[in-house]
């Protein structure tokens, strides 16, 4: 390696190292500040808090290498810029193209090591994080009721409170609770004003302690018709303490916390996996759409159609299908047509969410295919678009280059995750919403770099009004002195 290249790589390393572990504890103590709120004061071990760490770190380097590769990129070259040795490389016969070959190489070994994390860590580290947040759930039952909406997370009860407070997170108010544990629906039920839920971790029973409340229960065995079940007796009463055991073993996980329980979502599984699943999903779409048309067919009752013989044809028909027949007959037809009509509408309606929910699955996992291989490329974009920056604003230091990678970075970040979101609503194609932020940038690297190379600004204004000008001198006449 030529004395060049080690000086060029080692002005890129040094600020590259330091704006990486800058940008990634940045995004990590980001995701930690999103889940504190789900972890404080909950009595969890420091060792579920290093753990969640560990792969959250793991899960957010991808991002963090296109950052950290375009501000330092910026920093280097503006570096050099400032400190005129751009000028003496130029004056060397050292062009703009070799001076940066060898961070361009480093660049496209990093993109290549981007995709080895999107491939293989990020799957393994967010499969295993939100399978350590779903058994610590399972350790501790009562973070996983959440206030304001009915919880099902514990077999046999629906529960819903108001809120949730207290030191440990452990106080309700405004409790109502579903008994379904008779698979009989909901014959018994239970209000409180307050309540307390007592557990010990490890333990397979969950203590809920109720205050100022009332019990609700109807005794039903054989009947099967509303009116038999309105005659049978129920019990109902009021109780200033109430005080009942849940049974959770079934819940409980006798693994470890991390112990791997399910995956279920694209981000958890490796290309070859999402390239595996798509065709599955695909299959089971059109699976629905061909229900749904079957079942339009034969509600509109187009079997039932057959061809007449030539001989029993009639001759006199009119163009209006409707003409041909008497009143009373175009009343049945018009209203058996309308009835089957509504059917049929109302059918679509009704199952217009489930063809949209299994369209977007298949988008998801179409997008994520597409956008691990469009994101891994993001180190080799953002760094065509640094180093001809830099070199044009010559500036080194965290002030200016700083500012310029945010604004890069947040654009690149916006029209990917637009992109994304297009593509899941069906909007656009997979492939177009994942590429969509690379289609953007690209022309925008080239600019800089062609603009860098032949040693011009970004925006030069008399570019533009010079043009304008002669268009005008041309137009308007000159007067005379």
């Amino acid at each position: 390696m030529k004395i060049l290249d080690r000086y060029i790589l080692k002005s890129f390393l040094v600020p590259f190292i330091a704006t990486f572990l800058i940008v990634l504890f940045v995004l990590v103590m980001q995701a930690l500040w999103q889940a504190f709120e789900n972890i404080a004061g909950k009595g969890i071990s420091v060792i579920f808090i290093l753990k969640f760490l560990y792969y959250t770190t793991l899960m957010i380097i991808p991002q963090a290498l296109p950052v950290g590769v375009l501000l330092s990129s910026i920093m280097a070259l503006g570096n050099l810029g400032e400190n005129y040795e751009f000028a003496a490389a130029k004056s060397a016969g050292v062009s703009l193209q070799r001076l940066v070959r060898p961070i361009g190489i480093l660049a496209i070994a990093l993109s290549g090591l981007n995709f080895l994390f999107l491939n293989n860590v990020f799957p393994y580290a967010n499969l295993k994080q939100k399978n350590l947040y779903l058994n610590i759930k399972k350790k501790k039952p009562a973070l996983a009721l959440v206030p304001g909406s009915f919880n099902a997370d514990i077999p046999g009860y629906q529960i819903k409170f108001e809120e949730k407070y207290g030191p440990q997170e452990n106080l309700l108010k405004k409790v109502l609770i579903y008994d379904l544990t008779s698979n009989k629906g909901n014959q018994k039920v239970i209000t409180a004003e307050r309540g307390k839920i007592v557990t010990e971790e490890g333990s397979r029973y969950m203590t809920f302690i109720l205050y100022d409340g009332n019990y609700y229960e109807e005794h039903v065995k054989s009947a099967r018709t509303t009116l038999k079940r309105k005659k049978m007796a129920a019990s109902e009463a009021t109780f200033k303490e109430y005080e009942f055991n849940i049974d959770i073993g079934d819940t409980l996980d006798e693994g470890k916390l991390d112990s791997i329980n399910s995956a279920t979502i694209p981000m958890m599984l490796s290309l070859e996996q999402i390239k595996d699943t798509i065709p599955k999903l695909k299959e089971n779409y059109d699976e629905v759409l061909q229900i749904r048309a079957k079942n339009i067919y034969i509600s509109s009752t187009a079997k039932d159609l057959y061809r007449y013989p030539d001989s029993l044809k009639r001759t006199n028909l009119e163009t209006t299908i409707i003409n041909n027949f008497e009143l009373q007959e175009k009343i049945t037809v018009l209203n058996s047509a309308l009835t089957k009509t509504t059917r049929v509408l109302n059918s679509i309606t009704n199952n217009t969410d489930s063809v949209k929910w299994n369209r977007k699955m298949v988008n998801f996992y179409d997008t994520e295919y597409y956008n691990r291989i469009a994101f891994s490329l993001s180190c080799v974009i953002l760094f065509f678009i640094g180093a001809p920056l830099g070199s044009i604003i010559r500036k080194g230091g965290f002030g200016l280059p700083m500012i310029l990678a945010i604004a890069v970075y947040v654009l690149y970040f916006f029209t990917n995750t637009f992109g994304k979101n297009l593509a899941e609503e069906s909007s656009i194609t997979s492939m177009l919403g994942s590429w969509i932020s690379a289609i953007i940038m690209i022309p925008f690297a080239i600019l800089l770099t062609n603009r860098a190379t032949k040693d011009k600004g970004i925006f030069n204004i008399n570019s533009f009004l010079q043009p304008v000008t002669k268009i005008l001198n041309k137009l308007l006449p000159k007067k005379g002195l």
